[in-house]
């Protein structure tokens, strides 16, 4: 007689494969490696190089001096700028749009070099202002003026080193120019009336462009002596409406 059915096979032992969890483990910290080790972009220099100074019209020997002027010839280190009828100076103007267009540039990232750090020192001179932007590394100089012209004039122009001295000042000035160019127009400025085409002057006799190894141009924001562009550069408002406009024409340029 037997003793009862005969029991049954125990079951296989169930295993869970862990190689996808495995692998999917190993691709992501593969690709939080990879990202960390990605190099930052470089940061973007400009150099701003608000005309004249605050002290220079008390030290004409110092400003007055000769310093190269990069064509084998010399130049006065400086000079005090003009001013409107009002007697609003250039070298005030030109501080505080560059201030602005600082604070513009800044807040998009930009590195921002002065070729002066106050309004109330002297010079520094035209050759020195010239070489900041090799010094500096700088993507772009923008040298800040107003004019002087007779007072029936009007308008602005970007002065450019030509002809060139150096492969910066040629295709990549040109560039630099027209962004900047097109930018104040848009900003509701008009081309000059009284010098330049097309708002474009190039000029031999600027020390602090021929000087310069890096992009460079000089905008003549506006006519100081002419009376309605003299209450527009003495007005908070205006001096924003050119440093937001200069400032576009940067960025545009630097891409």
């Amino acid at each position: 007689m037997g003793c009862g059915s005969p029991a049954a096979p125990a079951p296989a032992a169930t295993t869970t494969p862990a190689t996808t969890t495995t692998a999917t483990a190993t691709a992501t910290a593969t690709t939080v490696r990879a990202t960390s080790t990605l190099p930052a972009p470089p940061q973007r220099v400009v150099v701003l190089d608000p005309g004249h100074n605050g002290g220079n019209g008390t030290h004409p020997a110092e400003i007055g001096r000769p310093v190269p002027d990069g064509r084998s010839g010399t130049k006065a280190c400086n000079t005090t700028g003009t001013a409107t009828d009002a007697g609003y100076p250039e070298h005030a103007f030109t501080w505080d749009v560059a201030q602005r267009v600082r604070r513009a540039l800044e807040a998009d990232g930009v590195r921002v070099v002065l070729t002066r750090p106050d309004d109330t020192g002297v010079g520094p001179c035209v050759d020195e202002r010239g070489r900041a932007g090799e010094a500096a590394g700088a993507d772009a100089v923008v040298s800040i003026h107003a004019d002087g012209a007779a007072p029936g004039g009007s308008g602005f122009h970007v002065a450019l080193s030509d002809p060139p001295l150096h492969p910066a000042q040629g295709a990549p000035a040109r560039e630099l120019a027209l962004a900047v160019r097109d930018a104040l127009r848009t900003g509701g400025f008009t081309d000059s009336d009284y010098t330049g085409e097309q708002a474009l002057t190039p000029r031999p006799d600027l020390a602090g462009l021929n000087h310069s190894t890096r992009p460079a141009v000089l905008v003549e924001c506006a006519n100081m002596r002419n009376a309605a562009e003299a209450a527009l550069v003495s007005s908070e408002a205006g001096r924003e409406r050119y440093a937001e406009a200069i400032a576009a024409g940067i960025l545009t340029y630097l891409g």
